[in-house]
């Protein structure tokens, strides 16, 4: 009786555990393929469109995506390192006007009005910098650029690791983007987080596109980019 006993006893626990560890590393292997799969995808098509600071084609437009603003309102380093780069393109006439799209979606967090005083502060001239305030991610930056700014061709600026996905997916959305990536940060230990973290962003971005969603925040036709370039 107690080997009949200790027989059920083990079915009924082991084998239960047994195939839960099988479903987590079946999981496993479906979100690290998932990831590995989204990279690969996006890396394609970015493939051609990435250049150095001297080698980029010009193009009207400098999209400088957003990220983390301190809390005194100034640019992160990460950030300052994109703006930087993003106003030599300007003053080398490799780009006409400068695009910041971010996140503005507390009162108390404005990154496109950081970005913005940033480069006024350093002579780029005001009515070159035009802001998007929803510039919630990647996709939504890309999107609401072609979408509500008109623009058809651009550089993408930011960080190297995240060009690749910030030009497919302008790409993807219509835009004829190349894209430009920052270097000058990498010692930061926010440099590996964020390569990390790219295999995660880019199953969202493939899923996006896919998806075919909206930006967050979408509304009407604004002018500022088509103000900038006929402004000399």
């Amino acid at each position: 009786m107690r080997s009949w006993l200790g027989v059920v006893k083990r079915w009924w626990g082991v084998r239960p555990v047994r195939w839960a560890l099988l479903a987590v590393a079946a999981s496993a292997v479906l979100a690290t393929g998932g990831s590995v799969a989204s990279v690969a995808w996006l890396r394609g098509g970015a493939e051609g469109h990435i250049f150095t600071e001297t080698d980029v084609p010009e193009a009207p437009v400098a999209l400088v995506l957003g990220t983390k603003v301190e809390a005194d309102g100034t640019p992160s380093r990460f950030l300052t390192a994109r703006l930087e780069l993003a106003q030599r393109l300007f003053t080398a006439g490799k780009v006409r006007a400068i695009l910041v799209s971010g996140d503005n979606m507390h009162a108390d967090y404005n990154e496109p009005e950081a970005m913005r005083r940033w480069l006024l502060d350093r002579g780029v001239p005001s009515n070159k910098v035009v802001p998007d305030y929803a510039g919630f991610d990647t996709y939504d930056s890309c999107a609401r650029a072609k979408r509500i700014f008109g623009v058809d061709r651009l550089t993408v600026v930011t960080q190297s690791f995240h060009v690749p996905r910030a030009v497919a997916l302008c790409r993807h959305l219509g835009i004829e983007a190349n894209g430009v990536g920052d270097d000058s940060v990498r010692q930061y230990s926010k440099w590996r987080i964020g390569s990390i973290r790219e295999y995660g962003a880019s199953v969202k971005a493939a899923v996006d596109v896919l998806s075919g969603r909206d930006p967050v925040h979408l509304g009407r036709r604004e002018t500022g980019i088509d103000d900038a370039l006929r402004a000399g």
